[in-house]
């Protein structure tokens, strides 16, 4: 996905995605459904946001009888990549340091997730040397 055509998904779109991504290809009785787990939406609601996401270029859709199955159109690595480019830029000025500072700063990490982010920082300090 190239960044100048990179259409930030809203967060209903990318609610909608993220159950694509899970699911594979799906219906939207089945989204919906997946969607109203958590909270309370309509089916209507729903094939309007994915219809609009087809013309967006977010999913495909192929007919198949009477319903239609949606598929992401977009790969999910590239668009949460994107999406952190762009809030790490527009939040944070560009700067990696000042995010993870904020991220720890507001939670509690665990022993464990220490310990990760501790070898991520090894791994990349290999890279360099």
């Amino acid at each position: 996905m190239a960044a100048k055509h990179f259409q930030k998904p809203t967060e209903a779109e990318l609610e909608i995605l993220q159950i694509l991504w899970q699911n594979g290809d799906s219906t939207v009785k089945y989204v919906n459904d997946k969607l109203s787990e958590k909270k309370d939406v309509g089916y209507t609601t729903t094939l309007k946001i994915m219809q609009i996401m087809n013309e967006k270029g977010l999913v495909e859709r192929d007919a198949q009888g009477r319903c239609h199955v949606y598929r992401s159109a977009v790969d999910e690595t590239e668009t949460k990549q994107a999406m952190l480019d762009k809030f790490l830029e527009t939040a944070f000025g560009g700067s990696a340091m000042n995010l993870v500072l904020q991220a720890l700063g507001s939670c509690e990490p665990t022993k464990n997730e220490l310990n990760q982010i501790k070898k991520m920082i090894e791994e990349i300090e290999g890279k360099k040397e």
